[in-house]
């Protein structure tokens, strides 16, 4: 648990995935080959489901080297594989919100630092924001606690399968790929 929870973890993953992002359509958009993207035979759904599942590979090949640390630490201790893979699904679920989220935000810009830095901004407001629904309480607070990540991902931490935390997950990633649809499209109508 300490390995995907601790805060050095966490600022590694809030910036690892804008930098997986960023250029996904910002760098095509910039250079002009964008148009060309989408002139080819397949629809604007089929280019982004294609570069989201190839952000998502990337994503998932790291994760799949984090398992040699837990295969090492099963020589010195007994481990609960069931947690840890409930981990290891949290971490993909969260990546793939992450991940949409930094689709959408490369979809509508041009500049590739932009759109890295928007990304890690909404991505740390999304973790940060659980912490200071704790502080403001009410109703205010219960509505900031239910959009907070570390609250979603905080039960796949601990081992506990919890449908409304994959369902806030995948909500989250197709909410964000849904406006990144509508941002290419909106570009083909823009011409």
């Amino acid at each position: 648990r300490p390995l995907f929870t601790s805060f050095i973890s966490i600022i590694l993953l809030l910036s690892l995935v804008p930098m997986i992002t960023m250029r996904l359509f910002a760098e095509e958009r910039r250079s002009g080959t964008i148009e060309l993207l989408l002139t080819y035979p397949v629809r604007d759904g089929g280019v982004l489901v294609a570069k989201f599942l190839a952000a998502l590979a990337l994503y998932g090949g790291m994760l799949v080297l984090t398992l040699l640390y837990p295969a090492m630490l099963r020589y010195f201790t007994p481990l609960e594989w069931g947690p840890l893979l409930t981990m290891y699904l949290g971490l993909v679920l969260m990546g793939a919100t992450f991940l949409s989220i930094g689709l959408f935000f490369s979809s509508v810009t041009e500049n590739q630092i932009v759109a890295s830095l928007a990304t890690f901004a909404m991505l740390l407001l999304l973790w940060s924001v659980g912490f200071a629904a704790d502080s403001v309480g009410g109703a205010t607070g219960k509505i900031l606690q239910h959009l907070s990540v570390v609250d979603r991902f905080d039960s796949f931490s601990k081992g506990l399968l919890d449908t409304k935390d994959v369902i806030y997950f995948v909500n989250v990633t197709l909410l964000a790929l849904f406006l990144t649809l509508r941002a290419l499209e909106a570009r083909r109508w823009k011409g």
